[in-house]
């Protein structure tokens, strides 16, 4: 969706109220999205949700202009519309709670799927290694350094 210019909201306090409601708009529709691919990440279907990466972005990049036009004209914007503003500022906070939502199911998943991975790898170093017993008669663990490397795909 594309922000109409803000330049001549002196003159038209209708195209202010265009810019903010259609900032308003694309601010839901991001929301939207960041609920959708949480709700994906937590259901574990990571492949559906880095499905929405390409959507997240071009929306993401949308806001950030919108926003530039608003950093640029919001004294004009503040005076001509406040009830939009006011909508606006609403919308920005409801997706403010869903973003740190997002990134707490995302810092999640990352520190499980971390772990499954160290795990892994310990397990494999372990079978690769000689089972021997040191000078005390108890089993000596591998040597870290002599693990074979794991490799993994990062595509999901």
């Amino acid at each position: 969706m594309s922000m109409p210019d803000t330049a001549n909201a002196a003159n038209a306090p209708g195209i202010a109220d265009q810019t903010l409601a259609g900032l308003t708009d694309l601010t839901e529709r991001l929301h939207g999205v960041i609920e959708e691919e949480t709700a994906l990440v937590q259901a574990g279907r990571l492949r559906a949700a880095s499905a929405l990466a390409v959507q997240k972005a071009a929306l993401a990049a949308e806001l950030v202009t919108g926003g530039e036009r608003l950093k640029a004209n919001a004294q004009l914007l503040r005076q001509a519309v406040p009830t939009r503003r006011a909508a606006l500022k609403a919308a920005q906070e409801r997706f403010a709670a869903v973003l740190q939502k997002n990134r707490i199911v995302l810092a999640t998943s990352h520190a499980v799927a971390e772990g499954i991975m160290r795990r892994l790898s310990g397990d494999l170093a372990r079978k690769a290694s000689p089972q021997v017993y040191g000078a005390t008669g108890r089993a000596v663990a591998p040597n870290p350094k002599h693990g074979k490397p794991l490799a993994i795909s990062r595509t999901l």
